[in-house]
């Protein structure tokens, strides 16, 4: 199948596809894409719902009306007869329907319908072979400019398409899911059509005249699964034509690799769901489950541009969807990225980079503050945190200003009164084993424009294994960060203390080279960290980490509670 919609260019989201059998992708996943690569078990392809449209009349002539034109359709499978096994899409690009979509399905082989003057997107799938068995092979003819001022006859003709031959250069995969798209822009309009198939017999063709120059964007992403792992291979293109036949054969130095790694939680079963698709979409998602403690691999196309990968960890039944994305990144051929989600230590984050959720700002008197208060150990922020209690408090001049209890762990809001004045801003969360407490102190005044706080952030990264521990009384050298603010103005002190009683003692342990010496305790004893930062402009933090990881029962034996 296939589908065409249109939307004004810049403002009209696609539509989703709707969820069929196989396994569920994040939530998430469809409202960043606009698209969940769904279909339901058997079918060969799934198509987005197009905009209004109309089914073409059983057969003859419909009604001649005032500005319109007919339009004559004859649709040609593969061995060149007559087929009504096809689906043919009309997007009006100009003329008084632009917006507007047009459907023609199973109608007889030849069918005409009357269209208002105008530009059009034609798009038709002509199917072949058995349907629900998942090998029915599909021939996608795409014409990205169709000029109707008059009565017109079109032939779609299957044999005009060529393969797309598209191969991992892995033995071990198997191909899962496909689509073909193709977005055409044409006086301020953008229209939409796309195929996604299950079996990879596809075959494309452009039809008709070139557009315009750069007009006609087009890309064709496969997703190939083998164990442990998914072959993502993605191809984009902008020109003034629509593909014709696509062949490519990448070898293993032409993809980037990323591995993703899966912490224990300490709450929710089963495996957690992995995605990784092109920013530049939509396109489907093949989730890849990765087992707590686990791996798992992506092999994929560098060259598509900016990658999305959302890792959806195990949650409790009914609970909220746990979900890490890591948006917008971009790769090398050849490379090799390694992302660990789930796994301590838990800390607050501050991160400018593309798809990061950190704010901390004040807006005339309104100061809002969204600080993933339980980032990851590798600093990424969970949209439903663990916790089970979580406190913001804001001091104004030294004397309470407000209390908020119970919100997601580093987010609050405050309204203020305009006059300059020093604020002491304490975020707190308890998790289901530890505790993280930030405090922040800084000056502040009404702002006319949105206005970052002075705020900072310190990241510990012991070495530790999937499970969040550490062997007990071992030496080891554990990573200091600093984060935030005082990466800009510049760090005037920063004191690390180290306890090993949950918080009764605690011992100094000097920064040298970004990192700091920590013995472990005993067998199931617990690390904890503090750390008190002042920048260069006298803005300080003191940030605490009870329980920051815990020290495996025996080397080799599985380890303590999962943090």
């Amino acid at each position: 199948m296939n589908v065409s919609s249109s939307k004004p260019s810049s403002t009209t989201p696609g539509a989703p596809l709707p969820s069929g059998d196989r396994p569920r992708t994040s939530t998430r996943r469809s409202v960043l894409r606009g698209l969940a690569a769904t279909t339901a078990a058997g079918t060969a392809a799934a198509c987005l719902p197009a905009g209004p449209a109309h089914a073409a009349p059983a057969g003859g002539r419909p009604r001649a009306a005032s500005g319109t034109h007919a339009l004559t359709l004859v649709h040609l499978g593969r061995d060149g007869a007559p087929t009504t096994a096809y689906r043919t899409l009309l997007t009006a690009l100009s003329g008084p329907d632009a917006g507007g979509g047009r459907e023609v399905k199973d109608s007889p082989a030849t069918v005409t319908v009357r269209v208002p003057a105008g530009r059009y997107l034609l798009d038709s799938t002509i199917s072949t072979g058995p349907a629900g068995d998942g090998s029915r092979g599909n021939d996608w003819l795409v014409r990205p400019r169709l000029d109707v001022d008059r009565d017109l006859t079109l032939v779609l003709d299957a044999r005009a398409a060529r393969p797309v031959d598209i191969r991992p250069p892995v033995a071990d995969a198997r191909f899962e899911q496909g689509g073909a798209f193709a977005e055409v822009t044409y006086e301020g309009v953008t229209g939409f059509a796309n195929l996604m198939v299950m079996s990879p017999d596809l075959r494309v063709a452009h039809l008709g005249p070139a557009a315009e120059r750069g007009a006609v964007r087009t890309w064709v992403d496969t997703y190939w699964r083998r164990p442990g792992g998914v072959c993502a291979l993605g191809y984009a293109f902008r020109g003034e034509r629509a593909l014709t036949g696509l062949v490519r054969h990448p070898a293993p130095g032409d993809l980037a690799t990323l591995v993703v790694r899966a912490g224990v939680p300490a709450s929710g079963e089963g495996a957690a769901r992995v995605d990784l698709s092109p920013s530049a979409g939509p396109s489907p998602a093949l989730s890849l489950p990765v087992p707590p403690g686990g791996t798992g691999t992506f092999l994929f196309t560098a060259e598509r541009g900016p990658w999305d990968l959302v890792y959806g960890a195990p949650a409790e039944p009914e609970g909220p969807f746990r979900g890490y994305f890591v948006l917008g990144r971009a790769f090398t051929p050849g490379s090799t990225t390694v992302h660990t989600f789930d796994a301590p230590v838990f800390g607050p984050a501050l991160d400018s980079s593309p798809g990061a959720r950190s704010v901390a700002r004040r807006t005339g008197d309104t100061l809002e503050l969204s600080v993933p208060l339980l980032a990851d150990g590798d600093g990424h922020a969970p949209s439903a945190p663990l916790f089970t209690a979580s406190t913001v408090t804001l001091h104004r001049d030294g004397a309470p200003f407000a209390v908020r209890r119970g919100e997601q762990p580093g987010h609050a809001s405050f309204t203020l009164p305009p006059g300059r004045a020093s604020y002491r801003l304490t975020a707190s969360a308890t998790r289901p084993r530890g505790s993280v407490t930030a405090a922040w102190t800084f000056t502040s005044a009404a702002t006319a424009t949105p206005t970052e706080l002075p705020l900072s952030a310190v990241r510990f990264t012991p070495d530790l294994a999937l499970d969040g521990t550490a062997p007990p009384h071992t030496a080891t050298r554990v990573g200091v960060a600093v984060r935030g603010a005082a990466l800009a103005a510049g760090v005037r002190s920063l004191a690390v203390s180290v306890s090993t009683d949950g918080g009764a003692t605690w011992t100094p342990a000097p920064v040298t080279g970004g990192r700091i010496a920590v013995t472990t305790p005993a067998p199931g004893g617990t690390v904890s960290f503090r750390a008190r930062l002042t920048d260069a402009d006298g803005n300080t933090l003191t940030q605490t980490q009870l329980d920051a990881y815990v020290t495996r029962a025996a080397a080799g034996a599985p380890g303590a509670p999962a943090q």
